[in-house]
């Protein structure tokens, strides 16, 4: 009896240590970057600006003690190679915290995906509009913002210069658009502000990769739109302004979403582009914040960089910065329901998303004082602040020109919920319980 006994608690023993073997000690975040093809030039900032926050947080200790891991698996914002790489990376280590799909293309494959693989995907001012909905959209995340909200801020913005949204009447508007997912996102918003203010939308599309505009810019030249909003991406956005340049039409009345507003779009135009303005979700270039002295401090100064010294800072680079940031700080809310200081499955990193709460004290803490401003998720709110600014390029650096602005809720909210509903009915999805809601 003793034998059997020992026999057991040995066997016992034996299957407790091989579970604690397998238990994964570290979080995992693989990263799903473009390194390589024609939008590698805005692409590599933003995985070095990624791929620092994550060697930080390890340099600070980890998440309450748990170190991160990472790897990544180049897209070259191919929409096909992005699903084969979440395939290959979801199960790596005990399983993905998350993903940040860097795609809006890649973030309607990877939609129908997640919910199955229970992992979130944070899309961090792109992604889908409506994911903004977490009723219907348990899984996804546009963290800061989204192009609806950036398209809303943009009108509003342009509407206060005119003197009042009520002066929009009979003005121009085109929309130059990269014709992919990503460019086509904004156009319902802007239909709806049109239909409100009596604007006329013009809508021009783009192939891709965006080298070729010549046509565009003669539709430009001969219809004279009072405004134009960019919505590039890449070489692209370069080759706007200078077909913007080369017929004449005023920089300083073309505006760009947030991917059309960092160094590489304005560099190679220098001077050309001087006037032209950009929306910024939340950060801007930001060299001077103190989460950059520290990535210098304690990761470049040792040879432990990602990338140029120079580039920390820019723009793309804090927006790699600052999507790594909300992923890991979604881990740690998850921590403080789930245990402090242990490794997070992606469900409960989703939780963890869903709560967040990000004061200012806590990104002030974060070394992003004057980068941010307040983000809280909910339930029903995936997407947590509405907050951003305008910056201008005077020739040579990026500026901010305008104060903190708000996109629209009143007109927002209704878009949204009508497109997710209708999503849902699509997908036959049913809109969460409150239970739900406390999973």
């Amino acid at each position: 009896m003793k034998l059997r006994n020992l026999a057991l608690a040995t066997c016992l023993a034996a299957v407790a240590a091989t579970a604690a073997i397998a238990q994964p000690k570290e979080q995992f975040f693989p990263a799903l970057p473009y390194r390589t093809g024609a939008y590698a030039p805005n692409g590599v900032p933003w995985a070095n600006g990624y791929l620092d926050y994550l060697k930080l947080v390890n340099a600070r200790g980890g998440i309450n003690g748990v170190k991160v891991i990472f790897e990544e698996c180049e897209t070259a914002y191919d929409t096909a190679r992005g699903v084969e790489c979440y395939e290959r990376l979801k199960g790596k280590h005990g399983g993905a915290t998350l993903f940040q799909p860097l795609s809006t293309g890649i973030t309607f494959a990877l939609t129908e995906k997640a919910p199955e693989d229970k992992i979130p995907l944070i899309t961090a001012g792109y992604g889908r509009s409506e994911s903004q909905d977490g009723g219907v959209f348990k899984w996804n995340f546009p963290l800061a913002g989204t192009y609806w909200m950036a398209a809303d801020v943009l009108v509003q913005y342009i509407g206060k210069k005119e003197g009042g949204l009520d002066k929009l009447k009979g003005k121009k508007i085109a929309l130059v658009y990269h014709d992919s997912p990503y460019g086509k996102e904004p156009i319902a918003l802007l239909q709806e502000r049109s239909k409100m203010h009596g604007f006329d939308l013009q809508l021009l599309p783009v192939a891709h990769p965006g080298v070729e505009q010549k046509a565009t810019w003669l539709q430009i030249r001969q219809s004279r739109p009072d405004y134009v909003l960019l919505w590039g991406w890449g070489v692209m956005n370069s080759t706007s302004l200078k077909e913007a340049q080369a017929t004449g039409y005023p920089r300083e009345k073309m505006y760009g979403v947030w991917w059309s507003g960092a160094e590489p779009d304005v560099k190679d135009v220098g001077e050309g582009a001087k006037g032209y303005n950009a929306i910024t979700m939340q950060h801007g270039a930001e060299p001077q914040s103190a989460v950059v002295k520290e990535v210098l401090e304690k990761l470049h100064a040792k040879g432990q960089g990602t990338g140029p010294k120079e580039e920390v800072g820019s723009v793309l680079y804090m927006r790699g910065l600052m999507s790594a940031m909300l992923g890991v700080e979604g881990v740690r809310a998850a921590q403080e329901r789930f245990g402090k200081g242990k490794w997070m499955s992606g469900a409960q990193v989703r939780w963890g998303l869903e709560n967040l709460n990000l004061t200012q004290a806590k990104l002030d803490a974060l070394g992003f004082k004057g980068v941010m401003r307040p983000i809280s998720t909910s339930c029903m709110d995936h997407l947590g602040s509405n907050w951003a600014r305008i910056h201008t390029w005077d020739g040579k650096q990026w500026k901010f020109t305008s104060d903190w602005l708000q996109a629209d809720e009143q007109v927002l909210k209704p878009l949204v919920k009508q497109t997710a509903d209708k999503y849902a009915a699509e997908k036959k999805l049913q809109r969460r319980t409150p239970q739900d809601c406390q999973s």
